[in-house]
Order: C-alpha cells, then structure tokens, then sequence
C-alpha cells in the first residue's frame, strides 16, 4: 500500500527547518548555529547583494536564485544563515529550510510541501557539487526552473559551492574529449550554474582581514588581550594551517576564548 501523502508541518514553529527523507518530513529548527552579519568581514559586496536580494523576495518582490561560490572557509554558509537572521530582524516574514546535496531527488516533494503555504521560504543548500557519473544535478533544474509548473513564487533556492561550474575540471574536460557530441555534453552540465541569477564569488582574505575577523569576535565576545601577543599569536596559527580564512579565524579565536576563561 502506497504510504499516507506528507501532512505540512506547523510551519509557525520555527523560522528554519531541515528537510529528511525516508520518511519525508521537515524538522524544525529552534536555535539556528549562525553568526552575527556585521562579524563577516571581507565580503562586503556579496553580502549587500544578498541581503537585498533576500529583502526583496520576503518582501514579495521578484528575486534571483544565488550561487555562493569560491575559496573554502570564507563564510559562504554563514553569510546565507546571517542575512536570513538580519531579514528577520528586520521584521520581514521569511523561513529557511535546509536540503541535503544527497536528498536533491526528492526535492519536488518539498517543492510541493512549501508550495501550499503561505510563508516564504529560502531553499539552502551547502557545499553544493557534482562528480562523475552524477546525475543529482537533474533533481536540481526542478528547483531553478520548476519545470511545467514552474519555481514556487514563495521559494527561492541559495546554494554554495567550491567550484564556480558545481563540478571538477577534469570532469568538464572528460566530457569534451569522450563525448559524441562533446559540446553538447559539456553545456549540459556547465549551464547548470548559469541557472542561478546571483554569482557571488568569495575569495582568500588578506591578513589584514583576518586579523580584523579575530578583533570582531573578540570585541562581540568581551575577550581582552594584548594588542601584540593576539597579532603574533593569530598569524602562528594561521601559519601552522597553512591557509588563512574565516574558519580559521574563528578556530584561533575558539581556541583564544577557551585559554582566557571565556564562554562562547
């Protein structure tokens, strides 16, 4: 016997939700792991257009679908869970819902689910890539073009990315030299990102922006000390990583607020 159709949840429970599968059902969400928007530093232009973006669709006006792409660790994820928070606090009417890269083929079932409600909804989903012989990537043109009933007017789809065309070059290269028609095969698959009206591209921080990250969390955070030791400290750290982003300035100062006594 075919199972029960999915019931909506109280979608006035919570302002985020995470979508699951086997069974369907959306989870809500009641405390969001997020950063303050003003604590991001270096992406300033990728975080003014997104939060205009995302005013404009609580707001009921027309807006993109936003791919979030580029270096590791720089506060792609953060930036999209920030600007919903500042939304909110902006009192504008809007909910987030998380989708798994693994569950994309059930996404029209979701589609359908928030369809039905009136709330507004941003559809985020992380670390968002393709590999060989991947064929997820069908699941997502239901979410960026709707397909014959097309995209929800209540749901538009964040995602964020390491790679600008959502799958690795030698995959791209791959398709070109075994193809029949290898054009064809590739701008099946690189067309993909261009799907998504916002291309917001995030790169490595300089140190300056680092340290400046580390003196945010420290001023937000009441953490105190010396201007010297915290400069020769946090570029050690960096050094020892061997990169230098956002993620790893919040390690250095998870760390620092962990010797000086202080509670996150």
């Amino acid at each position: 016997m075919a199972p029960a159709p999915l019931k909506a949840p109280d979608f006035a429970a919570a302002d985020a939700f995470v979508w699951h599968v086997e069974p369907d059902r959306l989870e809500p969400v009641t405390r969001v792991s997020r950063v303050a928007l003003d604590l991001l530093i270096g992406v300033d232009r990728s975080r003014d257009t997104l939060l205009a973006n995302t005013v404009q669709f609580a707001r009921g006006l027309p807006a993109n679908n936003a791919l979030l792409w580029g270096a590791r660790g720089m506060g792609k994820s953060s930036l999209v869970k920030a600007v919903h928070a500042e939304v909110r606090r902006q009192g504008l009417p809007l909910k987030i819902v998380e989708l798994q890269r693994e569950d994309l083929p059930s996404v029209a079932r979701l589609l359908n689910l928030l369809r039905d409600s009136d709330a507004s909804f941003v559809l985020f989903c992380d670390d968002l890539s393709f590999g060989h012989d991947d064929q997820h990537y069908k699941s997502l043109k239901a979410v960026l073009d709707g397909g014959i009933e097309g995209r929800p007017e209540n749901v538009v789809f964040y995602a964020t990315s390491n790679r600008r065309h959502l799958m690795p070059r030698d995959m791209i290269e791959n398709e070109r030299s075994s193809g029949i028609n290898p054009s064809e095969a590739v701008e099946e698959k690189v067309s993909l990102s261009d799907r998504f009206g916002l291309w917001l591209g995030f790169h490595p921080c300089t140190q300056d922006d680092y340290l400046d990250m580390i003196h945010g969390y420290c001023a937000a955070h009441g953490v105190e000390v010396d201007e010297a030791e915290l400069r020769a400290e946090a570029i050690e750290w960096q050094a020892t990583r061997g990169s230098r982003s956002g993620r790893v300035a919040w390690q250095f100062f998870t760390d620092l607020a962990g010797r000086k006594g202080v509670s996150l």
